[in-house]
């Protein structure tokens, strides 16, 4: 049995429930996803796991399209999920969009091809 990637959007609520320069955690089958909109009103999204030690991203600090993990200091681009020189990781990142006021989130899931 083989599998394919589907994709599918899922509404997570407006724009104006995420604070600017902060997040919103989405709860998935597969794990917490952190949300976060930027000082102009841009939207990533990024397992809410830091690459270093697990911690949850939701909860840094938001700047410059990157977040600072509130454990260990450590920087991720917000739009690629990865760590910022001399930090060394990634998380994994998820396609978003704004349509109308209305957050989206991409997830990909795996469906079984016989």
């Amino acid at each position: 049995m083989t599998e394919i990637r589907t994709t599918s959007w899922i509404e997570i609520g407006s724009l104006d429930e995420i604070p600017r320069l902060g997040s919103r955690v989405v709860r998935t089958a597969s794990g917490d996803i952190a949300v976060f909109r930027s000082n102009d009103d841009e939207v990533f999204a990024l397992d809410d796991r830091c690459p270093h030690k697990g911690g949850p991203l939701s909860q840094g600090i938001v700047h410059n399209k990157r977040v600072t993990c509130p454990l260990h200091n450590f920087v991720i681009e917000l739009s690629s999920g990865e760590a910022v020189a001399p930090d060394q990781g990634c998380t994994r990142s998820h396609p978003t969009k704004v349509e109308n006021g209305t957050v989206w989130l991409s997830l990909r899931q795996a469906a079984p091809v016989d």
